[in-house]
């Protein structure tokens, strides 16, 4: 494996700071995409000016920044999202305030979704808000797609974006359209997308299996705005992806194979919301409803006649209400789903199974301003769940998860912050991949709980900003299916597991008049029953992650229209484990991306983008990619030294 010294990394950094320092004046640049709101220093906020500079492709770029964010392989079509070592099963996700339900098989991803139609993406690790929605026991994401306001400027009533690009990686190209529009309190957008691209290679020009691109993504939304200002919008949102894989999409294979077979997934997310204008303190609503499925083809292994599909469908709903009081807000509701996971295989014996689980829960949060220097969050919500196997079995539990956080400006320079949250997440649907129609179940299975506590720091020190970070959370009775004692998957319906994390990060940044240099590191262990945590038991649950250092910065030579960037990926050697015993190490690395985005004064709406990915050539798994504990594994390898060019035209 080629290796890239951190001395090198850090030299390439400081040649880019040092170019940018001569622009500097004395009002700091304000980096306002990752910012800390009233709901605690814990939340993290990626706004629209931070993934347009990020120009991510897929969740790996999308939270390339964020230590404490981890995404697991190189495929899309299998990426699962780690936060603070916990698997995103165990949060609330929600695209567009639709909670999403996407277990259907560990080989795949969980929430698949095309970056270039993100706005932002809020993420709350850990101790979550009760407004957040049901089965938030790690926390929470919530992805937010782009409107007609974030396209087209005030004051015109049509517009449009093209853009193009193409990456020396699998002689990759991707086009996409969008047109919008708003008139007489009407809006409308219509985007539409499309990525092709051959085998990508890695560091050492070794194909990494499966590893072509073939994507098609759209969104459409139409909305109406009253003169009053309530709001009434119907977005549509869709991802396709089909192609060969690895015979377990996330890993190249077994024993050194590089076998494939054609996996096809589609997801899709109607969502239907209304914003009442208001009337005042007391009366401000939203109504939401809103449904989404996912549905995963997989054709047989070789050698068999063994195809599936797994089908995850899901309806929502909510209807809350906004008290404004003096010093704070009150956001009280009422919220529901019905979820259903199901499987059918086309086989020497055709058999169908679904597992069903209906929740509806209450909730209330506030937010308080206790004084000019002290803020508290705090909320408590209370499901009730019926839950229904696939041989029939009920079951009906409820349970109740409180959230307390709140932040202290000790001085105008720093601030505390400490929060704690109960969660209980009811019985989760197992894995449709893994259903037997033989199953017998228990007379009880044990709901899902959690406790997850922080306590964090920031000191603001002229243009320098500090922080550090302390988190843990316990997880019991995860439905994993996962029996340590014969180390096998779905023998049984009842299996549950427990899981600890705890971490920390810490970070600092300079700012300047036309930009920012940023660096934060961060810590995590995970412990699945007592043990070291592996990325086999860990299934819906954790991967051992390690250390994690990642550097950023950004300049923009504003007479030339001109922005520079380069950010840093940085781990350190970490010592795995299999079944709680040592098994090997997993190799750190260093990892090197720059960009230059230029935007010509001649041409308005123009936008020309440089990147070079991975620029050393670096040989490496992802940290958070399974498998890497296994000596019959071969994980699978990120691409190696990628050159890509973008344009975007605005009209």
């Amino acid at each position: 494996m080629r290796k890239l010294s951190s001395f090198t990394t850090a030299t390439a950094i400081s040649a880019l700071m040092t170019g940018a320092a001569f622009g500097q004046a004395a009002e700091p640049f304000v980096l306002d995409t990752i910012y800390l709101n009233s709901g605690g220093l814990n939340d993290v906020d990626l706004g629209s000016e931070e993934l347009e500079r990020t120009n991510a492709t897929d969740l790996q770029d999308v939270f390339a920044t964020e230590p404490t964010i981890s995404v697991g392989s190189s495929l899309p079509v299998s990426q699962k999202v780690y936060v603070n070592g916990v698997e995103e099963n165990n949060l609330n996700v929600t695209i567009d305030g639709a909670r999403q339900n996407n277990r259907i098989f560990h080989h795949s991803a969980t929430t698949y979704i095309d970056p270039e139609l993100l706005k932002a993406v809020r993420i709350d690790p850990g101790v979550a808000p009760a407004d957040a929605g049901p089965g938030a026991v790690a926390g929470a994401i919530a992805f937010e797609t782009k409107d007609v306001d974030d396209l087209l400027d005030p004051g015109l009533s049509f517009g449009g974006l093209v853009s193009t690009e193409y990456q020396t990686g699998g002689d990759a190209l991707a086009a996409s359209l969008a047109l919008f529009g708003r008139k007489d309190g009407f809006e409308y957008l219509i985007y539409t997308k499309r990525a092709d691209g051959g085998i990508r290679q890695d560091g050492d020009g070794v194909d990494i299996t499966g590893s072509s691109t073939d994507l098609q993504s759209g969104l459409a939304k139409i909305a109406y705005n009253t003169e009053r200002g309530d709001r009434l919008e119907l977005s549509y949102e869709r991802v396709e992806d089909e192609a060969e894989r690895p015979l377990r999409a996330d890993f190249a294979g077994l024993r050194g194979g590089t076998e494939t077979r054609t996996y096809a997934l589609e997801r899709e997310n109607v969502v239907l919301t209304f914003t009442g204008a208001g009337d005042g303190a007391m009366f401000n609503p939203t109504a939401q409803i809103a449904f989404n499925s996912t549905d995963l083809f997989t054709a047989p292994m070789p050698g068999a006649t063994d195809a599936y599909s797994g089908t995850s469908k899901s309806l929502t709903g909510k209807l809350e209400n906004d008290f404004l009081l003096d010093g704070g807000t009150i956001t009280a509701g009422i919220d529901f789903y019905r979820d259903t996971t199901d499987i059918t295989g086309e086989t020497t014996v055709a058999f169908a199974a679904e597992e069903k689980a209906r929740n509806v829960g209450v909730y209330a949060q506030g937010l308080f301003d206790l004084s000019d220097r002290a803020r508290i969050s705090a909320g408590a919500r209370y499901d009730f769940q019926e839950f229904e196997g696939v041989d029939g079995t009920t079951y009906d539990n409820s349970g109740l998860s409180v959230n307390l956080s709140g932040d202290l400006d000790v001085t105008e320079a720093l601030t505390l912050s400490a929060g704690a949250s109960r969660v209980w997440g009811g019985i989760a649907l197992a894995e449709s991949f893994l259903f037997d129609t033989a199953w017998v179940y228990p007379d009880e299975i044990e709901p899902v709980t959690s406790r997850n506590v922080y306590v964090s720091a920031t000191a603001t020190l002229g243009s320098f900003d500090f922080g550090a970070k302390l988190f843990r959370t316990d997880i019991d009775n995860a439905r994993t299916l996962y029996d340590s004692t014969t180390g096998l998957f779905g023998a049984t319906p009842g299996q549950t597991t427990d899981l600890e994390t705890k971490g920390f990060e810490i970070s600092g940044g300079y700012s300047w008049n036309t930009g920012f240099a940023r660096v934060a590191y961060a810590k995590i262990d995970s412990e699945i029953d007592g043990l070291e945590a592996d990325s086999y038991a860990g299934r819906y649950l954790t991967t051992p992650l390690g250390d994690n250092l990642v550097f950023e910065i950004v300049n923009t030579f504003e007479p030339l229209n001109l922005t520079v960037g380069a950010n840093a990926q940085v781990t350190f050697d970490n010592d795995l484990f299999s079944g709680g015993a040592p098994s090997g190490t997993q190799e750190g690395y260093q990892v090197l991306d720059v960009f230059a985005e230029y935007q010509p004064a001649g041409i308005e709406g123009l936008t020309i983008r440089a990147q070079i990915d991975n620029l050393f050539d670096e040989t490496y798994t992802q940290s958070a990619s399974y498998g890497q504990e296994f000596g019959v594994v071969t994980p699978l390898n990120e691409p190696g030294r990628n050159f890509g060019l973008f344009a975007t035209y605005r009209f």
